[in-house]
């Protein structure tokens, strides 16, 4: 099975209150003061990650004054979207990260608001999806993941930072269907955020994790976790060792895309100077650090387009949702 969300996609980065400025520098280089990402997650997840990296670049290329960042975990992201709205008037300033589950949340109600709720600002980067297992973990590839799950489906447990239904486990369950195995059949274990689920898999509690694959990266390549199965179309560079889903005969791909999400009633000034800056962001070598670093794709859509592209995603996810028995 293969969902293909993005070659325009974006990154979910959220913003809470930004300071805005006029041109600071002669040159015009400088879009804005000060940003604060707001982070519907906790530490260590994808939403952190991007929320921190574009904050790296923005400011490392003196786009932006200076960033600060603020977690809100609860509700599988729907707190912060709900501050975010019931707050619209003294938001304005204000930018949320998210990414695909706004889409599969909203579907499944885990919250009442959807992405039609909030200002559209713009699409940044898409992450491919990683199954990982621990480090010292008998299982190193997803046919041995597969011969575990056959021998005894209820200790093969794979987690995610995602709540049933959600985007971890959905991403498991299209693996494990387009693997031939009962994707309903999966023991799914959720945890509020990508740092949870991380630890959990270090201490054995689950078999193996789905989670985004820039987080899984960096503990890869020091040597802490084996990724076992990347849903890239082709081996990535940032972990060139780690096998796509369609080397190892599993016919499924996925990316997921994150990006920025402003109050209702954002001013269209203050919109277009968000937009501008992470335009200007992918030319500069500071952004391609960050990028390469993660394994991120740039898939970058503003406004218009962005609303095109999550309401064909809101049709795709739906439909598989369906056919998998999650709606």
């Amino acid at each position: 099975m293969t969902l293909k969300l993005g070659r325009r996609a974006l990154i979910a980065t959220a913003v809470a209150a930004v300071g805005f400025a006029t041109p600071a520098l002669a040159d015009g280089h400088k879009v804005m003061d000060s940003i604060h990402f707001l982070i519907p997650g906790g530490a260590g997840g994808g939403w952190d990650g991007t929320a921190r990296g574009t904050g790296e670049a923005l400011t490392g290329a003196g786009l932006v004054g200076t960033a600060s960042y603020e977690n809100m975990s609860g509700g599988g992201g729907g707190k912060a979207i709900g501050f975010l709205i019931e707050n619209a008037d003294s938001n304005h300033g204000t930018l949320m990260v998210n990414s695909t589950p706004i889409v599969i949340r909203s579907l499944t109600g885990v919250f009442p608001h959807n992405f039609r709720d909030l200002t559209l600002v713009s699409g940044t980067i898409g992450d491919y999806a990683a199954i990982v297992v621990g480090k010292d973990s008998p299982i190193n590839s997803m046919d041995d993941l597969l011969a575990a799950y056959d021998a005894d489906p209820s200790a093969t447990a794979i987690g995610g930072g995602s709540v049933p239904g959600g985007m971890d486990h959905l991403v498991a369950a299209m693996v494990m269907e387009a693997a031939g195995k009962d994707a309903l059949g999966v023991k799914y274990i959720p945890y509020d955020a990508g740092g949870k689920a991380m630890a959990a898999l270090l201490s054995g509690e689950i078999a193996a994790l789905s989670t985004g694959f820039s987080e899984a990266v960096d503990l890869a390549n020091a040597g802490e976790v084996k990724i076992i199965g990347v849903t890239a179309e082709e081996r990535v560079d940032a972990a060139p060792d780690a096998m796509t889903m369609k080397e190892q005969g599993i016919d499924t791909t996925f990316v997921n895309w994150r990006g920025f999400f402003g109050a209702p009633g954002l001013p269209e000034d203050k919109l277009a100077m968000y937009q501008d800056a992470i335009a200007k962001m992918y030319d500069t070598p500071e952004w391609e650090e960050v990028r390469a670093r993660n394994g991120w794709v740039n898939i970058h859509n503003s406004g218009d387009d962005f609303k095109a592209f999550l309401e064909a995603q809101e049709t795709v996810i739906g439909d598989l949702m369906k056919k998998l028995g999650f709606l």
